[in-house]
């Protein structure tokens, strides 16, 4: 079944070699961007769910979007995104995640799913120390603080463990956090290194507790190997008028303790270039504390994903050896090493392929590929529909049958396999 439109356009001296260089419009067919609308007419683009911690003792609320995945319903697996304020930042992660993976045909990202965790204490849990005093700050905004250690065993011993037993995960985490929740986000990487594969840390808190992680986090960063782990450190801009990021550095009042902080854990991650920690450090000079998430976590997605997208010459499309040996078979090799874990080329993009060699009758080319997503998504009704296709245009009416009647037996309501077997049976 086509996920996407094409077009391919012939050299003008010929129309019956392979183009060389296709134009793919990426547009998503009509529907497959929908979200589901309930009967009231308001758009859903996640749901609420809760999971009562015995740790913390008390009900938490989840906001969790997951992809739409395959237009035919077949289970998909996705890495996870676990965004701590969830409240505050799910709407703006959640349309970035589907923008960058699925809109226009984008492959920055993977679809991933967003797991939005609410406060219910805020200071309590995403400050891994306590603190009596701190200037300006009450104490009655204090007392609660230092839970974040308590709510690090409620992130690895109950709600992933959850996640992972009631949606459709990869084992590919990404954790991210603004302010306080960018302290956590520290203090996960430099305590509790392997519970994610990537980090992103918004404008973090570092001062906390007399800088108490910054300097722990020195010593750390020289000392431990983080091979296969990813940090993305944005600093905003919080320094009075007047003040560069140099100034501020040798400044000692208050006003500029944030800023300095974490300015301070940039130079630490540039300083310490042998522990295999993939890092990116960038100052937003044009951004508050609060603006600074929304263009931080898109740079943040594009730093870590950097792998994603297909890295190949489509001005030699006509070179097949060339498209599946070194492009295609390569591109499945560079998502494996980078997730960990094996991750064949994505299913839609191979689909996409093979339906533009098809379009121009190099229909063993396109039996390649869609032979291939076949194996590596065997249990997708969708690659059994598109490879039907191919066979019906071919002429194999017994092959196109069987192939469209093992995606009726993967998705029983899949029209479409339904009217092309009435169809060919005529």
């Amino acid at each position: 079944m086509k996920e996407i439109l094409y077009l391919a356009v012939p050299k003008p001296e010929t129309m019956n070699k392979v183009i060389s260089t296709f134009i793919c419009l990426l547009f998503l067919l009509p529907g497959a961007c929908k979200q589901e609308k309930a009967s009231d007419d308001n758009v859903i683009i996640g749901k609420i769910d809760k999971i009562h911690s015995k740790i913390l003792d008390e009900e938490r609320t989840i906001w969790v979007y997951v992809p739409k995945g395959n237009p035919l319903g077949a289970e998909q697996k996705f890495p996870v995104v676990y965004l701590l304020d969830g409240e505050a930042h799910f709407y703006s992660v959640m349309g970035m995640i589907q923008q960058l993976s699925e809109v226009n045909g984008n492959m920055i990202v993977p679809q991933m799913i967003l797991v939005g965790i609410t406060n219910t204490n805020r200071t309590r849990d995403l400050t891994p120390t306590h603190v009596e005093s701190y200037a300006q700050l009450d104490s009655a905004f204090l007392k609660p603080s230092g839970g974040g250690e308590v709510f690090t065993s409620f992130l690895e011993k109950e709600l992933i463990p959850y996640v992972d037993s009631v949606y459709p995960v990869l084992p590919y985490r990404t954790l991210i956090g603004h302010s306080f929740g960018g302290l956590m986000v520290m203090n996960t990487l430099i305590n509790h290194t392997d519970l994610f594969n990537a980090y992103i840390a918004i404008d973090p808190s570092m001062w906390w507790d007399d800088k108490k992680l910054l300097e722990q986090s020195a010593d750390v960063l020289g000392k431990k190997d983080f091979k296969g782990k990813t940090l993305c450190l944005a600093v905003a801009n919080t320094m009075a008028q007047g003040m560069d990021t140099s100034a501020v550095l040798s400044d000692t009042t208050k006003g500029t303790e944030h800023i300095r902080a974490a300015l301070v854990m940039g130079r630490y991650l540039e300083k310490n270039t042998k522990n295999n920690l993939k890092h990116s450090f960038k100052y937003y000079n044009d951004d508050s504390h609060g603006s600074v998430p929304l263009i931080a976590e898109y740079d943040a997605f594009r730093y870590i994903f950097s792998f994603y997208r297909p890295d190949i010459d489509f001005a030699r499309m006509e070179d097949t050896t060339y498209m599946i040996d070194s492009a295609l078979n390569r591109y499945s090799e560079v998502l494996t090493e980078n997730f960990g874990f094996p991750f064949p080329a994505p299913e839609s993009f191979i689909n996409m392929l093979a339906y533009n060699y098809m379009s121009i009758k190099m229909y063993d080319m396109a039996f390649k590929l869609f032979d291939m997503n076949i194996r590596n998504y065997p249990q997708s009704p969708n690659v059994y529909d598109s490879m039907g296709e191919l066979l019906m245009n071919k002429g194999d009416t017994t092959g196109a049958i069987r192939n469209y009647e093992k995606s009726l037996e993967l998705s029983p309501g899949n029209t479409n396999a339904k009217q092309m077997i009435a169809k060919m049976k005529e």
